[in-house]
């Protein structure tokens, strides 16, 4: 059995890209079809053998914790009214993992986000996944994750890595170092969202993790960095500098869902995976390219 057994999942953001909705709404509470997204992100980790799982919020976010709640008002009424399957789907979330939530008392960074767990996580290693990045995929990505933390040893970092444009690299933590074979990098340089011309290569971080406990204490005397905050990345570049960081490209289908263009995309890919949504939505699609024509 794997010792990463605990999941951090930073959602303190306000989500300003989706505001007026994110006034009164968490962004990660957006649905994509009938799920908001952050059951999609904990569903990942349960399918990868997670058991428990930390939210990082901030005031205001308190409905996330409702979600993965009971709700016997509405658990009985579904029952009284023969509602099974509506009912086992409601119940569902309130079963998935252990679900513990504090709170990021200030906004500053990643790296900061990830410290406020350390309490909760222990001295485990632990996964990290972050709530805009939906990931279809065969197999869990972290679970992908986890099997190569644990073939390595479990004292080395994990990163989940994706080619992108040159010109994107503003916007990803970016790694460069030696392929130690088909998709599995030795990272020894990571530069936080560099410009183009300033990038290593083009092989970026997407929103996976799975790190040692001792990136705590590296975390803790990591100073605030691009944008002025403490950044995973820097902490992180610690590790590469000691050759304890692997880059490993997953294989999965990723959505950006931070964004309202991203998080349509990602609905609609969703949708056309769905064997019950399917046939309906290619009519919907046809009848709005009629109207574009």
């Amino acid at each position: 059995m794997s010792q990463v057994r605990t999941a951090v999942l930073p959602v303190a953001g306000w989500g300003t890209r989706f505001l007026p909705v994110t006034k009164s709404v968490p962004k990660e509470l957006l649905p994509l079809l009938d799920r908001p997204c952050v059951d999609y992100i904990v569903t990942e980790a349960v399918e990868a053998g997670i058991e428990r799982i930390i939210l990082v919020t901030a005031r205001g976010k308190d409905s996330l914790l409702d979600y993965f709640d009971r709700f016997p008002e509405l658990e009985a009424r579904l029952k009284a009214a023969n509602k099974h399957e509506l009912l086992e789907r409601v119940m569902e979330a309130a079963h998935k993992a252990e679900i513990i939530s504090l709170r990021q008392p200030e906004m500053l960074g990643l790296g900061h986000a990830v410290l406020c767990a350390r309490a909760a996580v222990g001295e485990e290693p632990f996964a990290v996944l972050l709530g805009d990045d939906i990931i279809f995929s065969d197999k869990p990505v972290i679970g992908q994750m986890i099997q190569a933390y644990d073939e390595a040893g479990g004292d080395k970092a994990v990163v989940s890595l994706m080619e992108v444009p040159l010109e994107q690299t503003r916007r990803y933590g970016i790694c460069d170092g030696d392929w130690l074979k088909p998709g599995l990098m030795a990272v020894k340089e990571m530069v936080e969202k560099p410009e183009p011309s300033e990038a290593p290569s083009t092989s970026a971080i997407v929103g996976r993790y799975v790190l040692p406990a001792d990136i705590f204490s590296i975390l803790e005397t990591t100073r605030p960095g691009r944008g002025g905050e403490i950044q995973l990345t820097d902490a992180l570049a610690t590790l590469a500098n000691a050759q304890r960081v692997l880059g490993y490209v997953f294989d999965g289908e990723r959505h950006d869902t931070g964004n309202v263009l991203g998080l349509l995309r990602a609905s609609l890919f969703a949708a056309a995976r769905r064997d019950d949504l399917r046939e309906d939505f290619l009519a919907i699609l046809d009848e709005v390219h009629s109207l574009l024509r």
